[in-house]
């Protein structure tokens, strides 16, 4: 890493020790490092799949469940995937001392296979799954392992993630922990996300404070009051210490 690059880390590295209550926003590109594509970089999923957001759709569940599940299983479900130094760090932080909120937009659930507590996950987790008939529970690998569509072993009712396709809306307690948690923080994160996906990326706008960092391969210009920080964020958070409170 270059100097002026290292100079921005080591103020992120000042502004973590020092701050009270941190915000961490992250998106696809937090999990990239564990083996998970994200959706659009280069090799993400939607340029390799041009109808995933219509595959991924609330609509297209229920009108055609097969296609939806062979997609999200192969695309979407990476049971075997192991948290990378982004979620460890963040983790042993929280484990430290640190008041850490993680909102996060993806639903591998690796932020909670790392240790963190505070987590919001604004879209779901692939590890919660419901009958749509009877609303009972199964994990991720009765679905993983299911031939085809997976049923309910009870009443045979269609079983979906409880994730947020597309054209569903957000909770709204979900939303307002979210709004909450930035409205208290006084140091804002955003990590691996393009900021496209709403209303997710419009929650930043709720943090009141100066202190905001974004870390990502491409600036996708949140504003001039943000300290862009080039790279890759698990690369980026290796080179963060870990100060007990």
């Amino acid at each position: 890493m270059d100097n002026s690059l290292m100079s921005k880390i080591d103020q992120l590295q000042e502004y973590i020790d020092k701050s009270i209550d941190i915000v961490f926003f992250g998106g696809a590109g937090v999990s990239t490092e564990s083996g998970i594509p994200d959706f659009r970089s280069a090799t993400g999923i939607f340029t390799n799949n041009l109808s995933a957001e219509t595959i991924i759709s609330h609509d297209y569940f229920f009108y055609k469940p097969e296609a939806f599940y062979k997609f999200y299983k192969e695309k979407m479900m990476y049971l075997n995937a192991e948290p990378n130094a982004c979620h460890k760090k963040l983790s042993d932080l929280e484990k430290a001392g640190k008041h850490i909120t993680i909102i996060t937009q993806n639903i591998d659930g690796l932020h909670q296979k790392a240790g963190s507590k505070h987590i919001i996950e604004l879209h779901g987790s692939i590890y919660r799954n419901y009958c749509t008939k009877c609303n009972q529970a199964y994990d991720a690998k009765y679905v993983k392992k299911a031939q085809g569509v997976p049923r309910c072993s009870k009443c045979g009712g269609l079983i979906k993630p409880d994730v947020v396709l597309y054209g569903e809306p957000l909770a709204e307690e979900t939303i307002n922990q979210a709004i909450q948690a930035m409205e208290n923080a006084d140091l804002l994160i955003v990590g691996g996300t393009s900021l496209k996906v709403y209303p997710a990326a419009s929650f930043i706008h709720f943090f009141e404070g100066n202190k905001k960092f974004y870390i990502n391969m491409e600036n996708e210009q949140l504003g001039d009051d943000f300290t862009f920080i080039k790279g890759k964020i698990g690369e980026v958070f290796s080179k963060i210490k870990v100060r007990r409170n």
